[in-house]
């Protein structure tokens, strides 16, 4: 068993092992994706979108009248909240990966470590 002065000095290294995993993760940039690639969504870690990019032949089918307009603003609209939806998604599994990195480099019991991956959704996987 380890000694209060071993688990303060583990607790210590884990506190800015996490501190510098947050910093990471915030200056991180992840790009959704939508309708094959037609519409992009880049977004940091702290979930702020950067840019949003939307393909030329979105804006074509506007040519196909009133009627296609609204269709084609539908859609575009539609890509748009699937690709922020994708960067959401890829932000968080990165976010539980580099977590789990981090607490399996810890050296932390194997319950520890389950209950970790059970609460992330890992498990799930």
């Amino acid at each position: 068993m380890a000694d209060m002065g071993d688990l303060m000095r583990q607790a210590k290294m884990m506190q800015e092992k996490m501190q510098q995993a947050q910093a990471e993760l915030s200056n991180m940039e992840i790009t959704g994706e939508a309708g094959a690639g037609l519409v992009k969504v880049v977004m940091t870690g702290r979930h702020d979108v950067r840019s949003i990019s939307i393909d030329d032949k979105l804006f074509n089918r506007t040519a196909e009248g009133d009627s296609g307009a609204k269709q084609a603003r539908a859609m575009i609209q539609d890509l748009v909240a699937a690709a922020v939806n994708d960067a959401n998604r890829k932000i968080e599994d990165e976010t539980r990966n580099r977590m789990m990195a981090m607490a399996q480099g810890m050296d932390l019991p194997e319950d520890v470590l389950k209950q970790m991956q059970d609460q992330s959704g890992q498990g799930d996987n």
